[in-house]
């Protein structure tokens, strides 16, 4: 528990990044890796949402919510990396208090929509395949804009909850951040009040997203796997699973990181851990994605072929 200062204390008005804190060549070269990474990230990303968008055939409801996945990389990823890019050049690595603010807060509204929005398309599957005669009502075009809508507005509430408790706290002296964005486990590490309110909370708040939504994809793909276990054909069955596995994979790589950040009680206690699982979550998840749904599908692929060829 920190104690807390004398009453002479002045209010921070901005943070220092500290970063990846390494001589100025690596700082180069880190540099070239996150904007190729980026690059990446934009074109994977804008590239699935165009084909998504331009292709009639991809017009169903599990494509739309892929749309909006990849709309959700691109928008959490550009909130952390151009910000981040230019600290790798510049010598003063400094953010605003309501800069600072801000990033977090509309990081925690894309991550946190993601959350849902993954458990949505797990629905999705469980609709489709376990019950196939219901599948249009269940996912009709206003079931599934409710849906989506849903998920962000989840994403907020739980912005609001995460900024106003963090950005609650007092900074007195200590400015400097070490991290390479504005997350709630560095801010609450240089805190000078009482951060053991908002650990809990942090904590129980990310705890109760993450198993909640976990728990609503681990019985959609419980209620799957039953449903594929009895297709008689091996073939229907290697079908059936392939159209999952992208998902799985993604919901995989996602939730794994975002747990070992938020909802353990240590989650605080290992800055450099912190930052290795963040750049694996804030980058190369939204890079990864758009490779994991277009290589393991044929639907994506046979559309950007069509679109390459102007059919």
């Amino acid at each position: 528990m920190k104690s807390e200062l004398h009453q002479n204390y002045s209010e921070v008005t901005e943070f220092i990044l500290l970063g990846f804190r390494t001589n100025p060549e690596s700082q180069i070269i880190l540099f070239l890796v996150f904007l190729l990474i980026y690059v990446v990230i934009l074109m994977g990303n804008m590239t699935m949402i165009i084909v998504i968008k331009v292709d009639s055939r991809l017009h169903t409801p599990m494509y739309f919510f892929l749309r909006n996945l990849s709309y959700l990389d691109l928008c959490y990823s550009t909130v952390i990396a151009p910000k981040t890019l230019a600290d790798f050049l510049s010598n003063e690595k400094k953010i605003s208090y309501n800069g600072c603010a801000a990033q977090f807060f509309f990081f925690a509204v894309f991550v946190t929509t993601e959350c849902f929005l993954l458990a949505v398309m797990a629905f999705d599957r469980f609709s489709a395949i376990c019950s196939p005669l219901l599948y249009p009502v269940h996912m009709s075009q206003k079931a599934c804009v409710r849906l989506v809508i849903g998920s962000y507005i989840c994403g907020s509430i739980n912005a609001v909850v995460e900024t106003s408790s963090t950005f609650s706290l007092r900074f007195c002296e200590e400015n400097r951040l070490d991290h390479f964005f504005c997350d709630a486990p560095a801010l609450i590490e240089i805190s000078c009040a009482d951060t053991s309110i908002n650990e809990i909370v942090m904590f129980v708040v990310s705890a109760f997203i993450v198993i909640a939504t976990t728990m609503a994809i681990l019985v959609s793909y419980a209620y799957i796997l039953v449903t594929v276990l009895k297709i008689p054909s091996t073939q229907g069955r290697s079908k059936t699973f392939s159209t999952c596995g992208s998902h799985v994979a993604a919901v995989s790589l996602f939730y794994g990181t975002v747990f070992f950040m938020y909802a353990q009680p240590g989650a605080i206690s290992s800055p450099q851990q912190n930052k290795i699982i963040s750049v694996f979550y804030t980058l190369i998840i939204p890079m990864l994605n758009p490779l994991i749904y277009s290589l393991r599908n044929r639907d994506v692929k046979d559309a950007v072929k069509r679109i390459l060829c102007g059919k």
